[in-house]
């Protein structure tokens, strides 16, 4: 017997427009709820962002969040934590990774209540790094899924793989990258993805697969994938002897632990060569790419100036500038800014404007709070510098956008 434990990622980013979310909703998510209850043999693993969730109910789509939460009661999905606002944890503070995965819980408590039990996480984009897995071990999760291209020893097909962080451990599911990719780039159907595990299970008493990809895939990259694919590999596996759906928490109890080597640093679209190079997350952060290097400047000088609004808040007013200020800034992590500031590979303009705007705002109202407060005039001009240099900085991300 071969298990198959797929994992799907909802995310949209909170710059997202009403009519591109309806779209999405209506060509992918709506139809993969429907799918799920169509069948009710089905298993999936589900990461769905806090920021989408709440765009869902915002926006008119509370049906989504309904039927995951149903299908989350009768056991069909098992949902994982995340990072509300789909920030690349290994590259920001501590603190800040922290504050992400606690507004996740927080949001997705409140939305789909004692459905919401993660024991696994999901890093946005993949993006693993030791010091990461170690907040995410120490906030109380068993497991975390990355890239396949982290597996530093042989490829776990009957065990769970167990590795040391500080004084704890952690287990760590890898995703089948190439089966995965298979199947969000329409190069296998569901026949053929039966066969192939099936193949992938010879010689063993019982193994499991992994898989992973955004719940976008199926429906709208793809048109009617979901049935054409998902659906129809439910039908093959339904009274199969050979394959059993199962979520991602299943395998603990199936399968033992064993203990291995962390993964690697990487993300779910890092090369080996990439590894090798020490560009670990490439499309978000990489050498070379003025932009990138920019970006994060500014981001440090967001954080710079929130720390100062934080110790200096005294009044209503400061304070109501701060929490402004605090909560545009959560948005400004998002990573979508970065992966598009690719030229060459993804490239969108106002994308990444759209994200630098949410940090000149997030600056804009740390700076109003400690204006607003009792702090000296000395104090509020240096830190006025600081405004001076982020604007400095925003102009010449504009000006890499328009050459």
């Amino acid at each position: 017997m071969i298990y198959w434990a797929p994992l799907l990622h909802f995310y949209q980013p909170p710059t997202q427009s009403h009519n591109v979310l309806r779209k999405i909703c209506e060509e992918s998510y709506r139809p993969l709820v429907k799918v799920f209850e169509e069948h009710p043999e089905s298993r999936v693993t589900v990461n769905m962002c806090g920021v989408l969730t709440e765009m869902l109910s915002i926006h008119g789509y509370g049906d989504i969040v309904t039927g995951l939460r149903e299908l989350g009661e009768r056991g069909q999905v098992e949902f994982v934590e995340s990072a509300k606002f789909h920030a690349i944890l290994p590259l920001i503070p501590k603190k800040e990774a922290r504050r992400q995965i606690e507004l996740n819980k927080e949001t997705n408590l409140y939305f789909f209540k004692d459905s919401y039990r993660p024991k696994g996480f999901f890093l946005p984009e993949m993006c693993y790094s030791d010091e990461t897995a170690s907040i995410v071990r120490g906030m109380g999760y068993e497991w975390v899924i990355v890239s396949g291209i982290a597996c530093q020893g042989k490829w776990p097909m009957d065990y769970a793989p167990t590795f040391k962080l500080g004084s704890a451990s952690m287990k760590t599911f890898f995703r089948d990258d190439i089966i995965s990719n298979m199947v969000s780039f329409k190069n296998i159907d569901a026949m053929g993805f039966a066969s192939r595990i099936k193949e992938l299970a010879k010689g063993k008493e019982d193994s499991y697969i992994v898989t992973a990809m955004d719940a976008e895939t199926f429906g709208h990259h793809i048109h009617g994938w979901e049935n054409i694919f998902l659906a129809a590999l439910y039908e093959i596996i339904k009274d199969s002897d050979d394959i059993k759906a199962v979520n991602i928490s299943y395998l603990l109890e199936r399968f033992p632990s064993v203990k291995t080597k962390p993964p690697k640093p990487s993300s779910w679209s890092t090369t080996n060569e990439e590894i090798m190079a020490g560009n670990y997350y490439p499309l978000w952060n990489t050498p070379h790419n003025n932009i990138h290097r920019l970006q994060w400047e500014h981001i440090d000088i967001c954080f710079e100036i929130l720390q100062q609004a934080q110790n200096k808040k005294d009044s209503e007013k400061s304070e109501a500038f701060f929490n402004t200020g605090r909560e545009t800034l959560d948005m400004a992590l998002h990573s979508c800014q970065f992966w598009w500031a690719n030229k060459g590979k993804m490239w969108n303009e106002n994308l990444i404007n759209k994200g630098l705007i949410l940090q000149e705002e997030a600056i804009l109202n740390a700076y109003l709070a400690v204006a607003s407060s009792g702090c000296r005039d000395s104090e509020k001009k240096k830190l006025y510098k600081k405004v001076i240099a982020a604007r400095y900085i925003a102009g010449k991300i504009r000006d890499e956008i328009l050459t």
